[in-house]
């Protein structure tokens, strides 16, 4: 992984970048319901972990968008080549550690991964973080609600990480198996048009994992 500071005399939302770090809350949020009904049974048929596939299809989606590998260091801006994921792991005793995955690999190598990271992590069963928090993109589930908005968690100011985060899916009266998956990310740094092009990543992700088996 590799990082760039980005030249702001050349940066084409320097003033949207100004106005928004102004605001006390400069957060842009969205909720969308995707069509997993696919990659559900592509799972299913495999054997695979469906947490762990679309966490895997949600991290490179979010690498594909360059705005959402930036982040806000002293007054101006950081461009990672790529982000590692920290997600939340549920423990036995009802609260939860963080989990740090890579994810530029063959899928079964990330698969395999993924899984001793988890075992792992559940080990320490804490909080800690063990890799550069600047570059994470932060990943949580709700896998008891099918919602349809959420309020996340920020420190605010100049925190920047990108927040992922997905409910439970359900089948609707069309038959079509929906997942409701929410992007937050510092409005500093991206716009409407950005989100959408997450959406469209996963979307297009999620194909070409299936096809990769």
């Amino acid at each position: 992984m590799s990082s760039q500071l980005i030249d702001m005399d050349q940066y084409a939302r320097r003033s949207h970048f100004d106005y928004f770090r102004s605001l006390p809350y400069p957060y842009v949020g969205v909720t969308v319901n995707v069509d997993v009904g696919e990659l559900l049974t592509f799972c299913r048929e495999h054997g695979f972990s469906f947490y762990l596939m679309f966490l895997h299809a949600s991290a490179l989606a979010a690498d594909g968008v360059r705005e959402l590998r930036q982040r806000i260091r002293d007054c101006g801006i950081i461009e990672y080549s790529e982000c590692p994921t920290s997600h939340t792991e549920l423990l036995k005793n009802g609260t939860y550690c963080y989990c740090t995955l890579h994810h530029h690999m063959p899928l079964r190598d990330y698969l395999q991964q993924a899984e001793a990271a988890r075992q792992a992590c559940r080990a320490k069963g804490n909080i800690e973080e063990d890799a550069d928090v600047e570059s994470m993109v932060f990943i949580s589930s709700l896998p008891w609600l099918h919602y349809s908005a959420l309020m996340q968690p920020v420190a605010g100011g100049d925190e920047s990480n990108p927040r992922i985060t997905w409910g439970k899916y359900e089948e609707d009266s069309s038959g079509k198996v929906l997942l409701p998956v929410t992007l937050l990310a510092h409005h500093a740094l991206v716009d409407g048009i950005h989100l959408a092009q997450f959406y469209n990543n996963l979307e297009q992700t999620i194909q070409e994992l299936i096809a990769e088996i």
